[in-house]
């Protein structure tokens, strides 16, 4: 009985990501879409993120794919979590025979299901485009899943610890930050490459990037993602309100 309350409610929150358009922008239409931009505009070249001879796609694919996880696990969780929490959804769930524990598997649930959506698509079109660069499966799932607890955690933190309002602006804006110059889509040298090495960004863009495309392991940005993920769902039990 628990696990079908549980997959009832993985079936609800994928189906309310997958109808609501604001969701569905952030979630695949700019990982997507910024995905065949870097494939075939110059952008790579321009910013010195890509060296000569290199396909593009070796870079953009790994970054359309952290882009991609950080939108459903982080900003589009955070948002939601939030408001649904302002208007008291949230604490009517958590008396349910669901309870707060079936609610969290739910959500985590649901945020896997999305991801893989998105990664189909994005390697559909990767393909479409010439892809075929070496990636290793195991690496990817690996740093799929610790990613996603890592940035899942951290948003269900910022949900249930920050009003829904501030929770809708910080979410974006960290969202914009991750993406721009925190080490998601693209690596950054020198010493700001370093510190965000040990941001949860730039480690999943770096543990991605050597998934797909690179060596397959990258052990220190694992590390770092696990350690991250322990934070967070440490700090959202200790500062999570339902109300």
């Amino acid at each position: 009985m628990r696990t079908r309350r549980v997959m009832a409610q993985v079936r609800f929150e994928t189906i309310s990501v997958l109808r609501n358009g604001e969701q569905l922008l952030l979630s695949l239409i700019l990982p997507l879409g910024m995905l065949v931009l870097l494939a075939k505009a110059p952008l790579l070249e321009a910013l010195g993120s890509l060296p000569a001879g290199t396909d593009p796609l070796l870079v953009a694919l790994p970054g359309a794919l952290s882009l991609s996880l950080a939108s459903t696990a982080f900003t589009g969780q955070a948002i939601a979590t939030a408001f649904d929490r302002r208007y008291g959804v949230l604490r009517q769930l958590a008396t349910t025979p669901l309870g707060t524990n079936g609610l969290i598997l739910g959500k985590l649930g649901a945020v896997i299901a999305v991801v893989v959506i998105q990664f189909i698509l994005a390697f559909v079109i990767a393909l479409g485009l010439g892809f075929n660069g070496p990636s290793n499966p195991f690496a990817l799932i690996l740093t799929t899943l610790l990613g996603t607890a890592a940035l899942l955690s951290l948003g269900l933190l910022m949900a249930g610890a920050v009003r829904a309002e501030a929770t809708l602006a910080g979410a974006n804006l960290i969202w914009v930050l991750m993406a721009g110059v925190g080490g998601l889509v693209i690596a950054h040298p020198g010493e700001w490459g370093t510190v965000v090495g040990y941001l949860p960004s730039g480690a999943l863009g770096e543990a991605m990037r050597a998934a797909v495309g690179g060596t397959g392991f990258d052990v220190k940005a694992l590390i770092v993602l696990l350690v991250w993920g322990l934070v967070g769902t440490l700090a959202a039990r200790r500062w999570f309100r339902f109300e």
